[in-house]
Order: structure tokens, then C-alpha cells, then sequence
């Protein structure tokens, strides 16, 4: 879930009203936790919130103490899941530290202001924060190569900025949290039949940026798919017209031989994370022999391009989960492009050894 999709509607709202908020941000985690760091939560003066931080267990109790605790300026605290830890746990059971910066508007703000951005037009960001000793709360963060620093230390904090982009991974080290945010995937739909209409509702749900794209503008229209982002009718410029991302997504399924020829012969040519095609395999390989023998100029030449581009398609796409209908269908093909886009190996948690078990935290969480 990108966090801005879960916050940004009450921080807008909040902005607009002028009002006082709290937000709140894991930091660490020490054993296991149902977030990782970098999860974010929005807490209004009114008791409203937005975000998650736990499964449930935590949030009230930040929420509750959150305006207390922040009345000197932004702070780090630390909430406790285990047991011998304290005679009520917060957590319930989940075993771990949540360590949380607490923060008020002054010097939120900057920050959700540059998410936002980011979010919107879909680019990497950097974050690095002090979370202790002197400056707690002072950052400087990246978008699309531009600075910019809250508070002091920007010597410090840039070294860790650059460290963040360039291992695209977060951590905490020397009292400074950096935190790389891949840019909010895109998934791309060729097809407005009646089953897009739950991947895009649940795809708009992980915050995803949706694009519908069909020839047939009585499907292909903003009514029957309000959660989408864009809706657009196919055509060749189009197609040219659409920005698409090595970390993006794509799904054929238009259940039209001409259409998904045509948006298969401009989406084989470009770098994406997942390209999968609903229907039998043998349609799509068909499909796929006639695009190669028309890209290349020999048979030979043809048959090695085909075996190349049905290596990298999924089709059919989708991981074999059973059920019935549009909404199963739906749930095996998200399943599928989630596991791509992180590369996990999809196996039962239950499956895998304890040493190699990324945390909890991580394997429910996106990108």
C-alpha cells in the first residue's frame, strides 16, 4: 500500500480546514511486526486518523498520547509487543518493537507535501531523518534529483540520501533513518470488459496508478470504472502516449484477437515488471509467432524471437488458486503481479525456514 493513498484524502482535508495533526511513522522494528519502517499514519485533533502502523493493536494507543507527546517538537517512541514486556501487551501477541517518530504539522508537512509529488507523478524518493540524539526530526529528501532539507545536519543526512539511492533499499544506521520509496506502480489494463471492473477496484486499493485502455468506447468509459485513473480509448498514439515504468505492470485481456495483437506488438517492446495475457497459451503464442514474424526477417530469426517473448509473458497469467468468476479471477492475477513485482517466491509461509522468513512486516506490505 503506498502510503500516501491510505493518508493523503484526511491530510488534504486537514490542509484545507488549516487544523493541527499528528503523523506518526515506524522507524525500526525490532523482531517481528505486522508493519515495516516507513508505514504512516495520520492522526487529526479531532481523534480522526488515516493509515495503518499495526494490524489494529497500536494505533489507538498512539493516537491516544500522540498531541502530549509531541508538544515539545518531533520525538521517537517505542511500543512493545511482547509479552514480558509490560502486563497488557500492545500487540497482542506479534513479538516485536515498533519504534514510531511522532511529529506535528510544522515539520510534517514539508514532507507529505513532497510525497504527494512524488505519489502523483509517479517518481523514486529518497528520505533520510534524524531519529536520534540532537535534531530528532530534521531530513532531507530527493525527488526526481531535487533537495531539500528540514532543520540541520545536511552534510550527514546527504551522505545517507545518497547511500538510499544508490542501494534502493532502507535501514537505520547511526541515529538516521533512510527510507527509499520505489516510484507507485503503475498497472496498465488492455481491456473494459465486466471483469476489470474488480482489478481495478482492487488494484486501486494497493494504490496503484490504474490506466483502462479499449477500442470500444461504450466499455471504455469513466462510469463503469471510477477508480481508475486514466480511461482511454485505443489507438496507436495512444498506446505512445501512456508512460510506462520498468516497475510497472501490464494485463491483456480485452478478449479481442485484434486488440490484444495490438497492444501486445507495442507492450513486447517495452521494459516492464510483469506483461501477462489472460486466455490459453496456445492463442497467445500464435499471436506472438505472427508479431515476431513480422518484426524480423527470417523464419529463424522469427521462431528465436517468438521462444524469447513467450519466456517473458505470463500466459496465461494468473497462479493457479481455484474458484470461479471475475473476482477469483481478479484475485489469482493481482497475486501473480505482486509476487513478480517482488520478487518473492510465493510459497506458504507455513513452507519456508525460519532463517530464510523475511519478517512479517515485509511480506505484508508492497512496494
Amino acid at each position: 500500500m503506498n502510503e500516501m493513498h491510505a493518508i493523503g484524502p484526511l491530510w488534504r482535508e486537514l490542509l484545507a480546514a488549516d487544523s493541527e495533526y499528528v503523523l506518526a511513522t515506524i522507524v525500526a522494528v525490532e523482531g517481528s511486526g505486522y508493519r515495516k519502517a516507513g508505514a504512516r499514519m495520520i492522526v487529526a485533533a479531532d481523534g480522526r486518523r488515516a493509515g495503518t502502523i499495526s494490524g489494529g493493536c497500536l494505533e489507538a494507543e498512539v493516537a491516544k498520547k500522540a498531541f502530549w507527546h509531541t508538544e515539545n517538537g518531533p520525538v521517537v517512541r517505542s511500543y512493545s509487543t511482547r509479552a514480558e514486556d509490560g502486563d497488557v501487551p500492545y500487540g497482542m501477541g506479534c513479538g516485536g518493537v515498533v519504534h514510531v517518530l511522532l511529529e506535528r504539522r510544522a515539520t510534517a508537512e514539508p514532507l507529505l507535501h513532497a510525497m504527494e509529488r512524488a505519489y502523483k507523478l509517479r517518481l523514486p524518493m529518497g528520505i533520510a531523518t534524524v531519529i536520534d540524539g540532537d535534531g530528532v526530526g530534521d531530513r532531507r529528501w530527493r525527488v526526481d534529483g531535487e533537495d531539500a532539507t528540514e532543520g540541520n545536519g545536511a552534510v550527514m543526512l546527504d551522505v545517507s540520501l545518497n547511500a538510499a539511492a544508490t542501494t534502493r533499499c532502507s535501514g537505520t544506521s547511526d541515529g538516521i533513518f533512510v527510507e527509499w520509496r520505489a516510484p507507485r506502480t503503475g498497472l496498465l489494463i488492455a481491456g473494459a470488459g465486466n471483469d476489470i471492473q474488480p482489478l481495478t477496484r482492487m488494484a486501486h486499493e494497493l494504490g496503484w496508478f490504474v490506466t483502462i485502455v479499449d477500442g470500444r468506447s461504450h466499455l471504455a468509459t469513466r462510469e463503469r470504472f471510477p477508480e481508475a485513473d486514466a480511461v482511454l480509448h485505443l489507438s496507436e498514439e495512444t498506446l505512445h502516449g501512456i508512460t510506462l515504468r520498468p516497475t510497472d505492470a501490464a494485463a491483456v485481456m480485452s478478449h479481442s484477437l485484434e486488440q490484444d495483437t495490438a497492444v501486445l506488438r507495442f507492450l513486447l517492446q517495452r521494459r516492464l515488471a510483469y506483461l501477462g495475457v489472460l486466455g490459453p497459451r496456445t492463442r497467445t503464442a500464435e499471436i506472438v509467432a505472427e508479431l515476431a514474424e513480422a518484426a524480423t526477417p527470417t523464419p529463424d530469426a522469427a521462431h528465436r524471437l517468438a521462444i524469447q517473448w513467450m519466456t517473458q509473458l505470463h500466459a496465461p497469467m494468473g497462479l493457479d488458486l481455484g474458484g470461479d468468476g471475475a473476482t477469483a479471477v481478479t484475485l489469482s492475477i493481482l497475486a501473480e503481479i505482486q509476487q513478480s513485482l517482488h520478487e518473492r517466491s510465493g510459497r506458504p509461509l507455513r513452507e519456508l525456514k525460519a532463517e530464510e522468513t523475511p519478517s512479517t512486516a515485509s511480506l505484508r506490505q508492497e512496494p
